[in-house]
């Protein structure tokens, strides 16, 4: 993929030291290694943003929780945008309206994708720019996503009716915004949630088949930190 294509990614954050960081992952792994993981991971999810967005013309930003934090410039390296109020619903349907607003296409990522592989996410910024209703889905393994992209904004309120962090939230945002557009559905992914998880985000990672230099240093990070334990490597 490549040429101008246009749109927007918007990369989702809460920012240590303003907000609580990975709970979950922190209570099987220690607050600082969860911290330090969730950095990692978004400068990684970073890097395949902008390789993307290098191939399509897309413009990238932070999509930060915390008003604060985007005024002490917590986040460097791209644009913020702020959050706002609300649940992850909410705060999802604002952002993605004004990335809609100022591109025509917005894509919403989570900061636990960095197996993402860039071409992936060139192939549904080029899907999100066609001239009709068009949206991509990327799922993750535990029923969750990691990706939501579109060409048309849809108010809150409908944002607002998917119950988030359940085994079938995938399944329940498909069929609330089913009449918003034809999907594209991308790749299973592993959202890196607990100790266990980590087997499963090395295996992915190490599957990319043309690893930025940035996912071949976290991988790093992952045999190392967790060696005591193992990884998903043959």
């Amino acid at each position: 993929m490549s040429g101008t294509v246009g749109g927007a990614i918007a990369i989702f954050v809460k920012t240590p030291g303003y907000s609580a960081v990975k709970t979950r992952l922190a209570a099987s792994v220690g607050a600082a290694v969860a911290v330090d993981w969730h950095v990692r991971a978004a400068r990684t999810v970073a890097a395949v943003s902008r390789a993307a967005a290098a191939a399509t013309g897309a413009v990238v930003y932070w999509a930060v929780a915390e008003a604060d934090a985007i005024a002490a410039g917590a986040w460097d390296a791209l644009p913020s945008l702020a959050q706002g109020d609300g649940g992850l619903g909410a705060r999802m349907g604002r952002v993605h309206a004004e990335l809609v607003r100022r591109h025509g296409a917005g894509i919403l990522l989570g900061a636990d994708a960095p197996q993402l592989a860039a071409g992936e996410l060139s192939d549904a910024l080029a899907w999100c720019a066609a001239a009709e209703p068009h949206q991509a889905l990327g799922p993750a393994h535990d029923g969750g996503f990691w990706l939501y992209g579109a060409n048309r904004a849809t108010v809150v309120a409908r944002w607002e009716e998917v119950a988030y962090s359940w085994p079938d939230t995938a399944d329940r945002f498909r069929a609330t915004f089913g009449d918003y557009g034809a999907w594209r559905v991308l790749s299973t992914l592993t959202d890196l949630d607990r100790r266990d998880d980590v087997p499963a985000m090395d295996y992915e990672l190490g599957r990319v088949l043309a690893p930025l230099p940035e996912q071949q240093a976290l991988r790093a990070w992952l045999a190392s930190t967790f060696a005591d334990e193992g990884t998903g490597r043959s």
